[in-house]
């Protein structure tokens, strides 16, 4: 069997069904495992694309505006990867920033991360089962950003949540990391991309010379879902063009 096979696992997929998420679902199920792809909205066009590739996949409704949504989905369901992809992005003047757009973005961000990691741990470890934990960061994890204050910290709280918990979990036969994308082609960059003066600063920066796609994340995710990864723990990868390396 490859060093990178996913045969036999279960994985949970957040914000599977578009962009990153959506790439990580299929290449999840590409490697061999089973993909639960979760979402506010259907995941029609992922699990369509994971059954013409011959995976196996299904969907499961999760709106995490409640941070607590997942508590009680991975008691018995056998799970042993979880990709917390699922994000969202409010952008304003911090002079201008609101309560409800701060809220709303830690809620989803963060405080929903830590509950999700913290009930399929749960699981794992009442079942015996060792597991893998994979949470999307960004560069704004170690950068500050312009204009985007809530998601900066949510970022930032992602990386420090990721190394906490694989100090935690790591003797206990969990895996926890993170990948930080750098500028990728998704609903969340459409406004960057959008303003010719932002867009060729941003790709003047970039050593690659482009924007990334969301196929070049699902490599990364598939790395570190596997055998292949058995000695990572507590890592942020950066998958951002060399952007960070400038």
């Amino acid at each position: 069997m490859s060093l990178f096979s996913l045969q036999g696992d279960r994985a949970l997929v957040t914000g599977a069904n578009t962009g990153l998420g959506q790439a990580i679902a299929l290449a999840l199920a590409q490697a061999g495992a089973r993909v639960t792809c979760a979402a506010r909205q259907g995941c029609e066009e992922t699990l369509a694309l994971i059954t013409e590739a011959g995976g196996e996949a299904d969907f499961l409704p999760l709106d995490f505006a409640d941070p607590m949504a997942a508590r009680d989905i991975f008691a018995g369901a056998g799970y042993s990867i979880l990709v917390n992809n699922a994000g969202i992005i409010r952008r304003a003047d911090s002079l201008d920033f609101t309560e409800d757009d701060w809220d709303a973005v830690l809620d989803v961000n963060l405080k929903a991360v830590f509950f999700t990691c913290q009930a399929f741990a749960r699981a794992a470890l009442a079942e015996g089962r060792e597991g893998c934990i994979v949470n999307i960061a960004s560069l704004l994890s170690f950068q500050g950003g312009i204009r985007v204050p809530s998601y900066t910290a949510s970022k930032h709280g992602v990386a420090g949540l990721t190394k906490l918990l694989a100090n935690e979990w790591a003797a206990k036969g969990i895996r926890v990391n993170a990948i930080a994308p750098g500028y990728i082609e998704t609903n969340n960059t459409e406004a960057l991309r959008a303003d010719p003066e932002r867009n060729a600063a941003i790709l003047a920066r970039i050593p690659a010379g482009r924007w990334g796609r969301a196929a070049d994340i699902a490599g990364t995710a598939v790395y570190l879902c596997s055998d292949a990864a058995a000695y990572v723990h507590g890592a942020i990868l950066n998958v951002d063009g060399g952007w960070m390396a400038r």
